[in-house]
């Protein structure tokens, strides 16, 4: 990418995440697009040029459509935001805000403007209405056709020696997880010990996030004799319901070279980003994580070996372990080697998720992709506090969202660099 058209996070911010039945989405939003325009110093926020939304299930409680409009008018009649502003309303399932976060970037890259924001909030729990949280999770899978995907995963458990089944005290996607995570551990050799270690890791981790949703520390043990959910999976090892919002400003090099010195001081560049689609792929074949992670390395220019530090997808403390692998972290099956051996925590040689991870610091489906962002540009900047990493000059972002088969429906993988 030429200079003339790189492209940097100037400003983020992310609320907390919890279940915050007495706020609003608009409360939440507001919170975010505030917070990231004062981490940019900006002083004319009007000067944003484009803006993108990002949710997935605002419409299980009756808005769709004009999602980001309806949310970002507040702030446009106080003045924080431009009138006619241009608004694009993303949905991605639990991808949403990596792809707003794209999104804006192009608009950045094309040339069309110099200021663009991304932001994205989600609200999961409903503690009056659980079929609303029932409706948003099963929008991301084919309702259509979904003799597909049930005749797909009854053959795939006859492989992965872990039958599938259905029911109302079940969900498909942590039985899809666990299906992988048998199969692994059959092929592989990877321990339900080695799983729980990354889940005990990202609960430890995350008592020094203020902003995570769970602050506690857990060990091996504990998570282990945690409620099973489905074998090999434990209520430790999996994300919880949980609501949030976060933000992200985005500049042109034209733009940054005009901002006061403490601004570009703390800019980070998005070196590289891709997006790739889900497919009915076989147990054995690569992902596609895999996939989008070869065309983010390409565009930065670099390989897996150049990454300090890293947020992935962890819907269940198994995928840290796979995503290390399609990553290029370490090779396939070596996942829970990796994880055991002490290089995936703080101080390793590699750590993944100082946030906490979806299992601690909590998963706001369509928020959760700028929410890594955050941690990773305030990791970059070295401001993560006592979760710091000791190299921090390039980090990667891995979200997906939905569910076709063992893949996601999107990913995306963004790359940045100090």
């Amino acid at each position: 990418m030429s200079a003339s058209r790189a492209v940097y996070v100037v400003g983020v911010h992310a609320t907390a995440v919890g279940r915050f039945a007495d706020r609003s989405l608009k409360s939440l939003t507001r919170e975010a697009v505030e917070g990231a325009v004062a981490d940019a110093g900006l002083e004319q926020s009007r000067e944003i040029g484009s803006a993108w939304f990002a949710n997935c299930g605002m419409w299980v409680e009756g808005q769709g459509s004009i999602r980001g409009q309806v949310m970002l008018t507040p702030l446009i009649r106080d003045g924080l935001l431009a009138e006619r502003l241009p608004i694009f309303n993303i949905e991605g399932g639990c991808a949403s805000a990596a792809m707003a976060l794209q999104g804006a970037r192009k608009d950045i890259a094309a040339g069309d403007v110099d200021l663009a924001l991304a932001v994205a909030a989600e609200r999961t729990f409903y503690p009056d209405a659980p079929e609303r949280t029932a409706a948003l999770f099963n929008g991301g899978i084919d309702q259509f056709d979904p003799h597909e995907w049930h005749d797909y995963y009854a053959r795939a458990g006859e492989v992965a020696g872990k039958r599938f089944e259905t029911g109302a005290d079940r969900t498909v996607f942590m039985d899809t997880y666990a299906m992988q995570a048998a199969h692994h551990m059959a092929r592989y050799g990877t321990t339900i010990e080695q799983i729980a270690a990354v889940a005990a890791k990202n609960h430890s981790i995350a008592v020094d996030n203020p902003k995570a949703q769970y602050r506690f520390p857990m060990t091996v043990e504990q998570v282990l004799a945690d409620r099973p959910v489905s074998y090999p999976l434990t209520r430790a090892m999996c994300a919880p319901l949980g609501d949030g919002a976060a933000a992200a400003i985005l500049c042109s090099q034209a733009w940054l070279d005009r901002a006061p010195a403490t601004v570009q001081a703390r800019a980070v560049r998005i070196a590289g980003t891709a997006l790739t689609s889900g497919k009915y792929r076989g147990l054995d074949e690569p992902s596609l994580s895999h996939v989008a992670a070869q065309r983010a390395y390409a565009m930065a220019g670099i390989g897996p070996a150049r990454i300090d530090l890293a947020e992935v997808h962890d819907a269940t403390a198994f995928s840290e372990i796979y995503q290390s692998e399609m990553l290029g972290f370490c090779a396939p099956g070596e996942g829970g080697a990796l994880a055991g051996s002490g290089a995936t925590a703080l101080g390793g040689s590699l750590p993944i998720n100082l946030s906490g991870g979806l299992e601690s610091k909590g998963h706001p489906v369509g928020a959760t992709g700028l929410m890594m962002i955050e941690e990773l540009v305030r990791q970059l900047r070295g401001e993560a506090g006592a979760r710091q990493a000791v190299r921090h000059r390039i980090a990667l972002a891995e979200t997906g969202g939905g569910v076709v088969g063992f893949d996601e429906g999107a990913c995306a993988v963004t790359i940045l660099e100090r």
